[in-house]
């Protein structure tokens, strides 16, 4: 008799295998707005799922898998920022526009990545829970294992950080 693969999964396996599926997109993309690198976001993202399959039982059964997961993911590129010591500075990745000119959208992405780089690791995550991901601060403070209160304050200093920053390029600039 030959044994599919299939038949080899347990049901909790069969699981988080359609979840993974279903989710890997928007979790590397999730990862990539964190961490601000292709390769950080990948190594963050299979370090959640492989804790996250060894809990899967338990992480199933929780009211959104989704948010723990992404915690998860936060919580694997701080893990690694600490143990390496050191930030990467992201490299911009060049995506296609609708229009107009396609240099100008790759600088100006380029100097957003920069400005959300210089952030703080938590700061940069509630910045894109909010603005990226649009959930509200009950949401990310869930994610973030913060009180909502922290996540205001993260978002409020990183947001005042960045105009800091886009009023000194303009003073630069003009």
């Amino acid at each position: 008799m030959d044994v599919g693969v299939t038949e080899l999964a347990t049901p909790a396996e069969a699981g988080f295998d359609a979840w993974v599926e279903a989710r890997i997109a928007a979790l590397l993309r999730f990862a990539y707005l964190v961490t601000g690198s292709q390769v950080a976001a990948e190594d963050a993202v299979q370090s959640a799922l492989v804790s996250a399959c060894e809990k899967w039982a338990r992480v199933s059964r929780r009211d959104d898998p989704d948010a723990y997961v992404r915690r998860m993911v936060v919580n694997a590129h701080i893990s690694s920022w600490r143990r390496s010591g050191r930030r990467e500075s992201p490299v911009a990745e060049v995506r296609s526009t609708a229009g107009g000119d396609p240099a100008a959208a790759v600088v100006q992405h380029d100097a957003v990545w920069r400005m959300c780089s210089a952030l703080p690791t938590q700061q940069r995550a509630a910045v894109v829970l909010r603005f990226y991901e649009d959930l509200d601060y009950p949401e990310i403070a869930t994610i973030l294992g913060v009180a909502e209160a922290t996540v205001r304050s993260h978002v409020h200093r990183a947001l005042a950080a960045l105009r800091r920053e886009l009023e000194a390029d303009d003073r630069g600039g003009a």
